[in-house]
């Protein structure tokens, strides 16, 4: 299920106007809608008339109290309606309602908290609000929803009421994913049944106006590709293999103006991508290098260049993982799923930016066939890899990509990848591992990822670690031993980047959950996005 979002505006001031706030709810009150979303902050709570009626200045509680006649005030009494943020209240219509004018069939008082200390607060004080909201809305009989925006965020901020709609959005597609229900390769089942929400409409006044539907169109974008590249991430691998995300690529040029192009053996044999093939030897399911290109900058500008690692299934090839959790080797094509997620949205918010996608996917199985450790083998750029390990095969394909996007001239590179258990270690499943050596690539990635808490943390490129990966017998071996080991195979990809502004991602401890809530979290398409649109 897909949920709509779209934009309202009424000619109304600011709720927190006490000017203009009677006149202000009686029109949001007239709406027809399942549920109208008000948020009130602490001085709204502490602004109300109160049970014992004692005289104070107007506010969205005291009004709404008037006009719900007394509920509000009831609510209070009966310790449902409290001063502290993220907490819920509902208000259901009786037959009073309609003979007063109202016709939403509910309220839903949101707490925002202390508008006065969260105003420079992180977007992580916003989510929390949002996601009570959400969970509120979801899971019942409510189908619409509008959620009037001047009343909810802790800044007035036009930027941060951009972040903040775009992140309730993105809060909202985390809420009702269900996996089963888009899929047109199987017939799944979901484990859950469908949430019945369908559709959240973002109220605001015209001073908001502009903001707001800018970030509905972008937010809705995002989703989409979030929840692209959670199915791909999802399926099994006996569904998505290379050629599946072949075609999924395909598919979404015939409905967006993304232009694909599939690569399969013959042409990555020419193009001399021998540490590709290196790790598809050992699989009877042939390889595919996938390019995507949007267009929506000028011609000949500078492109943005994603490239993800697609490893569809990895067993470790003959350096053969344990069997524990192996299942769970299906996401190692999380970085190739987030970046097609990515250029989807990309191309469904028409950005005016040339963004390309490339994708080298694989299988890297064991077989007769396979890469041994201790081979030696030739990449694209022509440096030599003595392959000590076969289980390190990400970084493998990944450096005959980043060679391969050097002829797209481009402005700047970031790598996504499932990459190295070592990065679980250092940084847990909190903040995907950045790699980089330029500031500006650098402060541009935290940024985005703080914009839509999809962080990621530094960790160092130091030329020292380059040591561990020194070889007897080639220019370069593939792995650096265990210390570091996030950090030398960051040095690793490296090497072949020189011609260009480079940044890695390390995504292995945040593109899926295990456990009860196992699934693949759409990461990092919230932050790729974000970078993009902040991009001048």
């Amino acid at each position: 299920m897909t949920i709509q979002f779209s934009t309202k505006i009424f000619p109304l001031a600011d709720l927190r106007d006490s000017k203009h706030l009677k006149a202000a709810l009686k029109t949001l009150l007239a709406q027809s809608t399942d549920c109208l979303v008000l948020g009130y902050s602490k001085a709204d709570f502490d602004g109300f008339q109160g049970i014992k009626g004692s005289k104070s200045k107007s506010s969205v509680l005291s009004e709404l109290d008037l006009a719900l006649g007394g509920s509000v005030a009831h609510a209070v009494e009966l310790g449902e309606l409290e001063n502290k943020p993220t907490s819920i209240c509902v208000f259901r219509a009786d037959r009073s309602w309609s003979a007063k004018g109202i016709k939403t069939k509910r309220v839903l008082l949101l707490g925002i908290g202390d508008e006065q200390s969260t105003i420079d607060s992180s977007l992580s004080s916003y989510a929390k609000v949002a996601r009570a909201g959400i969970k509120a809305l979801s899971g019942n009989a409510i189908e619409s929803a509008l959620w009037f925006v001047p009343s909810i965020t802790l800044s007035t901020a036009t930027d941060t009421i951009e972040h903040e709609v775009r992140l309730t959005i993105q809060c909202v597609g985390d809420q009702t994913y269900r996996f089963g229900v888009r899929q047109p390769a199987m017939k799944f089942k979901a484990k859950d049944e469908a949430d019945s929400f369908k559709h959240l409409i973002f109220a605001g006044n015209n001073a908001c106006a502009q903001e707001l539907k800018r970030a509905v169109e972008q937010g809705s974008a995002m989703v989409e590709g979030m929840n692209l590249a959670k199915d791909l991430g999802n399926l099994p691998p006996n569904v998505c293999t290379p050629t599946y995300l072949g075609k999924t690529a395909q598919g979404l040029a015939k409905k967006t103006s993304l232009k694909v192009e599939v690569l399969g053996l013959k042409k990555i044999e020419a193009l001399g991508m021998g540490s590709f093939l290196s790790v598809t030897k050992g699989s009877e399911t042939p390889p595919q290098f996938i390019v995507i290109r949007h267009q929506g900058g000028k011609a000949g500008e500078a492109p943005t260049v994603f490239v993800g690692k697609g490893i569809t299934f990895d067993t470790g090839g003959i350096s053969l993982k344990p069997g524990e959790a192996m299942d769970e080797m299906k996401y190692d094509m999380c970085g190739a799923a987030s970046v097609i997620g990515t250029m989807y949205a990309t191309a469904l918010m028409k950005l005016k930016k040339n963004v390309i996608g490339v994708i080298p996917t694989c299988e890297n199985m064991p077989s007769g066939k396979a890469t041994r450790p201790g081979d030696i083998v030739k990449s694209m750029s022509g440096q030599t890899i003595e392959i000590l390990n076969t289980d390190a095969e990400g970084r493998l394909i990944l450096c005959d990509a980043l060679t391969y996007v050097e002829r797209f001239k481009p402005k700047a590179v970031i790598d996504i990848a499932t990459l190295t258990g070592a990065c679980i270690i250092a940084l847990g499943h909190v903040h995907s591992g950045l790699f980089s050596d330029d500031e500006g690539l650098v402060n541009a990635l935290t940024k985005a990822g703080q914009d839509s808490l999809d962080t990621v943390w530094r960790l160092p490129l130091d030329a020292a670690y380059h040591e561990q990966l020194k070889s007897n017998f080639a220019d370069v071996a593939n792995i650096g031993g265990r210390p570091a080991g996030s950090v030398t195979a960051a040095c690793f990809l490296s090497r072949f980047t020189e011609k260009y502004k480079w940044a890695h991602l390390d995504i292995a401890g945040t593109a899926w959950k295990s456990g009860a809530a196992k699934g693949s979290t759409g990461r990092p398409v919230p932050l790729l996005v974000n970078y993009l649109i902040e991009q001048k």
